[in-house]
């Protein structure tokens, strides 16, 4: 069972009272995109194991959407943040960079 704490109003709970949003941080384009550039923003991920940057709600808490950062392969999360946020914090990539050697965010932008 994954344990989640919620950025907003602080609640730790199991991931039942939470919903997975998919993945986070991605470029969305707008009116005037390719056909070729929506596609990729609707359906391409890539899905890879490892560090992964993820959109979560918390349905039965205060309903707010927010941040987490997990990796796929152990389900650690390394920390959650405001769904506003276009980066994660340092702290957090302070914490991934110690697990994982050699990781860097740019590989997310």
């Amino acid at each position: 069972m994954l344990i989640l704490e919620c950025p907003c109003c602080g609640v730790k709970s199991e991931e039942t009272e939470f919903h997975a949003g998919g993945e986070a941080h991605l470029k969305r384009f707008g009116p005037g995109s390719t056909d070729a550039e929506f596609e990729g923003y609707l359906f391409m991920r890539e899905n890879k194991r490892g560090v992964h940057f993820e959109r979560w709600r918390h349905v039965n808490g205060c309903g707010k959407w927010f941040l987490a950062a997990r990796d796929t392969n152990t389900l650690e999360f390394f920390g959650f943040y405001p769904a506003q946020t276009h980066e994660p914090p340092q702290d957090i990539k302070d914490k991934i960079s110690a697990k994982h050697p050699g990781w860097s965010w740019r590989e997310f932008q």
